[in-house]
């Protein structure tokens, strides 16, 4: 994969398009190579005149040593070999664009510190860009920045256009910018472009994308989008979210009456209450929360004297501290007997989740990568097999009630299940695992499209 950083000289800045050099800090007369953990990257000049000046980024992915760090159960036979990771640019791209230019990337030029700090006609340009998403993305995303965007769609056979396209596109973005500006855009938009980072995400992230996005990202139009496709995990998108600056609602007017209230419950909060009826009703005394994030449903359980265990499961760090503080944990040691927050991962069987008499997994699978899903279907049925499991997920067809290019619901979805393929998999499971299995709608339903959550309740004789 290729980018080009191009400028040429006008009449109000009048400097030789090959001080570039001293901005990207390489020399226009020297090839760079750099051996990164997935491949080759290059830095050469194709031009180099005081009239225009070229800088191009050359990366060689080797699909082949990618392959070898693949996880088992990622991904089909032929796909860790077979994909565009060597041909369209992301995330890769990304990472390989601060590796060759961290420096310049900080705005820092010994020779040329004027130079660094003057907006400059500069031209980005990249033959093949993965953009998944919604349409007109690239345009979404460098518009707003004061660039114009061309951004080709790329056909998937030029012989047989009537195949249709692929997700990619030839994208060149202009403007007037400081190049440390024009870096920071491409490393953080790029991979929001793609969807796909290729490495693993924690909390480093949100400090990069904070640090990259500082001056811009906080009032660009797109700062949900962008931040929600860079950090992928809600926790990640929580944590970003903090640092922005918070939206101010505007002032009414002298004359305007205070809207009335709805009265119907929030469907997080009617979600949650409708899980916690359920529990109750089943009898259950000891009851595992799996995905329990800051710990909302437990804290609607601790309430009611029946449940005398309470065990919440997430794989974030944060979002247990976060549970903790919400539970007053430390505040009221006398509920150490009652309520445990534990760290773990439902991809993986875990013996702290036995004997348990219910399990609750509120908006939890459709943030599990497909690949993962029979592993939590085991560990949860087979292996914990509690006796009552309670089980959510949004109902991808009332979607449409919130328009037609609604997507997913939230950035970190992985999927979204039809009233239909929900029942497939919660039937396929309660048989597989010796449950019966029962269905109810949560929140509004339209008459359409059905409910927009989802509930099955998963049931078993035997203890």
């Amino acid at each position: 994969m290729l980018l080009t950083l191009t400028t040429t000289p006008q009449p109000a800045r009048p400097f030789p398009a090959t001080d570039l050099g001293f901005l990207l800090h390489k020399h226009p007369e020297r090839v760079l190579e750099r051996e990164l953990p997935f491949g080759r990257a290059t830095v050469f000049y194709p031009e180099a005149t005081p009239e225009v000046c070229t800088a191009a980024l050359l990366l060689e992915v080797d699909p082949v040593a990618l392959s070898r760090t693949t996880r088992p159960g990622e991904g089909a036979p032929l796909e860790p070999y077979v994909n565009d990771r060597p041909y369209a640019a992301g995330s890769f791209l990304a990472v390989a664009l601060r590796d060759a230019f961290g420096t310049a990337m900080t705005g820092r030029s010994k020779d040329r510190q004027d130079l660094a700090d003057t907006p400059l006609p500069l031209v980005a340009e990249l033959p093949c860009v993965a953009a998944r998403g919604p349409e007109g993305l690239p345009e979404r995303l460098f518009g707003p920045l004061g660039y114009a965007v061309e951004a080709e769609p790329i056909p998937l056979d030029p012989l047989f256009p009537e195949w249709g396209e692929r997700p990619y596109v030839r994208l060149r973005v202009s403007g007037t910018v400081r190049l440390r500006d024009l870096l920071a855009h491409l490393y953080v938009l790029l991979p929001v472009l793609d969807g796909r980072k290729h490495y693993y995400l924690n909390e480093t992230e949100v400090e990069k994308l904070l640090r990259h996005g500082a001056g811009w990202l906080d009032t660009h139009p797109e700062r949900d989008l962008i931040t929600g496709r860079f950090l992928r995990f809600r926790e990640l998108v929580r944590q970003a979210e903090a640092a922005f600056t918070p939206a101010v609602p505007e002032e009414e007017g002298p004359e305007e009456e205070e809207a009335p209230r709805d009265p119907r419950p929030r469907l997080h909060d009617a979600r949650l209450d409708r899980v916690a009826e359920v529990l109750k009703a089943s009898g259950a005394a000891r009851v595992l929360d799996l995905g329990c994030g800051e710990g909302k449903l437990l804290r609607r359980l601790l309430e009611v004297g029946q449940f005398r265990e309470l065990v919440g499961v997430d794989v974030s760090g944060r979002a247990l501290e976060m549970a903790a503080d919400r539970l007053h944990l430390k505040e009221r040691p006398e509920l150490a007997q009652r309520v445990r927050l534990l760290h773990g991962s439902l991809a993986y069987r875990d013996t702290r989740l036995h004997g348990f008499d219910a399990a609750a997994l509120v908006e939890v699978i459709e943030h599990l990568e497909p690949h993962h899903l029979d592993a939590l279907t085991a560990n949860v049925f087979g292996d914990a097999r509690p006796r009552t499991v309670v089980v959510t997920t949004p109902n991808r067809e009332y979607n449409a009630v919130f328009g037609a290019d609604a997507g997913m619901r939230h950035a970190d979805h992985r999927f979204e299940w039809t009233r239909a393929e929900f029942r497939v998999w919660a039937e396929a499971a309660a048989s597989e695992y010796g449950y019966a299995v029962g269905f109810e709608d949560v929140g509004e339903v339209h008459a359409d499209y059905g409910p927009v959550t989802q509930m099955a309740v998963f049931a078993k004789d035997d203890p």
